[in-house]
């Protein structure tokens, strides 16, 4: 299995967009139901959605064998760099693949930021348990509303020794 972890390219997007449909059905129908997936997919999940990130070298993806499986999309906020995607596609999970992203999106981080967050809906338990294993802790609870579910919001502080 030839793992490369990169920056996404324009070239990619197809693939990128594809890694949240085969992802969100999967993690979200049985947390937050199909309407919450369904608006998601629409409003987050589109070539024009994601396409931004992307040309800001804002997105990172994990290649298996040629075939793009995961992708990690960050941004900042309130002074705070925020992955906002971290996904890998079911049958890639467990190889270490979110791992690498994670350590990837890091790197890069600590070239301007002191921490990095990201929101888990609450019920996520895997990708609570998987956000602990690397470092982050529980800053705070979002109350979501309107179709939304509730959100931890975790941190990792980025010293040089993290």
């Amino acid at each position: 299995m030839a793992t490369v972890i990169r920056e996404a390219t324009s070239d990619d997007l197809g693939a990128v967009v594809a890694v949240g449909h085969r992802t969100w059905p999967a993690t979200y129908e049985p947390i937050a139901g199909a309407d919450y997936v369904a608006m998601g997919l629409a409003k987050w999940w589109t070539p024009d959605a994601t396409i931004p990130a992307i040309r800001a070298g804002r997105v990172t993806v994990a290649e298996v064998d040629g075939e793009i499986v995961g992708m990690a999309a960050v941004g900042p906020s309130d002074g705070h760099l925020v992955i906002w995607k971290l996904y890998v596609v079911p049958e890639c999970q467990g190889r270490g693949l979110g791992r690498q992203l994670v350590d990837a999106v890091l790197a890069r981080a600590r070239e301007s930021y002191d921490d990095i967050r990201l929101a888990c809906l609450v019920g996520n338990d895997g990708a609570a348990a998987f956000y602990r294993s690397q470092g982050f802790v529980e800053l705070e609870r979002e109350t979501g509303g309107h179709g939304i579910p509730d959100s931890v919001w975790m941190a990792r502080e980025l010293g040089a020794e993290s």
